[in-house]
């Protein structure tokens, strides 16, 4: 891969973004005839919305798009309404080293999964994302931390590229968009988000499908599974810097014994972070493979993502996670030492009540 380029886009359209190479992206986009694009393992609204919407458009402007994720290669259920899904290949068949690709809502190669090895062999590599933590990922990086979702660059990359916005490219950017503002309610949503939003139902999004889809149904077993994750919750009062935090695990066998998958637990977090008492919240899932993936929230006064980049992970201020194996006990031990409230020291010898 050639090496990665610095930003030095046009700053042409009053452009929010004059720091990042629009224009090189556009000039590879108008040459590619096929491009390849990729999200993150396991996604969730935002990767694989703004992935599809971008496919979808692409296809639009006569390129031929193949769109994957790594393995395990399954659509959570929650987005198999999106559109445009006939344009996901398995991984395998992702090129071992495309002439373009694209990554999506990725903060690192890591987060590629099994994908990591063919953007790291990718002639040019696009990264459109809203991560702090992938700094020389990508040979044009049009990425923005303080953008509240990936759809959100997704969205001016189209509008540079002058790619038609259809009902099914609007339904992905406001699945992505609505996911990553918690359905405009988190502290990154902006003026401006509530005016994509607008253009995005204008053409033809409705939104109360959406949220159905993405927040409002689940099987009978998830609510048992919800339910033991909130009976084992546990509160410690005195961690994060004293302001609080509140914890739960979710084995592979309390879902198993339900029949509920994996994919389906993106929502036990929203419940625990409603704790009073708690200024970060955490889930501890363990995996198919039996790894725990760590879930963090933080109400804004610490900084999770901080952490979770020290624990091997990446993420926002308030919404971030780490993947780490062994027992849940100790997985919440290192991360209690690796928060830290505002100002003070980290937070090392707090101890948890049990609620």
């Amino acid at each position: 891969m050639t090496a990665p380029v610095t930003g030095g886009g046009s700053a042409t359209r009053g452009d929010r973004w004059p720091g990042l190479d629009w224009d090189r992206a556009v000039r590879l986009i108008d040459r590619a005839e096929e491009i390849c694009l990729a999200c993150h393992v396991a996604p969730d609204g935002d990767a694989l919305g703004s992935m599809l919407a971008l496919a979808q458009a692409l296809r639009g402007l006569g390129k031929r798009v193949l769109a994957s994720f790594g393995e395990p290669f399954r659509v959570p259920a929650s987005l198999r309404f999106l559109p445009g899904q006939e344009l996901l290949v398995e991984p395998g068949v992702v090129p071992a080293a495309p002439q373009l690709m694209i990554t999506l809502d990725a903060a690192g190669p890591a987060r590629l999964g099994s994908l990591a090895a063919n953007a790291g062999r990718a002639t040019e590599l696009i990264v459109v994302d809203h991560h702090a933590s992938g700094g020389g990922f990508g040979t044009v990086r049009l990425v923005d931390p303080a953008a509240a979702a990936t759809a959100v660059l997704v969205d001016e990359l189209l509008r540079r590229l002058d790619a038609p916005l259809t009902a099914d490219v609007a339904q992905g950017l406001y699945a992505g968009l609505a996911s990553d503002t918690g359905s405009f309610k988190y502290s990154c949503t902006t003026p401006r988000d509530h005016d994509l939003a607008g253009r995005l139902l204008a053409a033809g999004v409705r939104p109360a499908e959406v949220s159905r889809e993405l927040w409002d149904r689940a099987p009978f077993g998830y609510l048992q599974v919800l339910a033991g994750a909130l009976a084992r919750a546990r509160l410690e009062r005195d961690a994060a810097g004293g302001l609080g935090l509140v914890w739960t695990t979710i084995g592979r066998a309390d879902r198993d014994v339900r029949g509920v998958p994996y994919d389906q637990l993106e929502g036990v977090i929203d419940q625990l972070r409603r704790t009073d008492e708690a200024e970060v919240s955490v889930v501890c899932k363990q995996t198919d493979e039996g790894d725990w993936y760590v879930s963090t929230r933080s109400k804004g006064r610490v900084d999770v993502g901080e952490a979770c980049v020290e624990l091997g992970g990446g993420g926002h201020r308030a919404a971030a996670a780490f993947t780490a194996a062994g027992d849940p006990s100790d997985i919440i031990d290192r991360l209690r030492a690796a928060l830290r409230a505002p100002g003070g020291p980290t937070d090392r010898n707090d101890r948890s009540d049990d609620q």
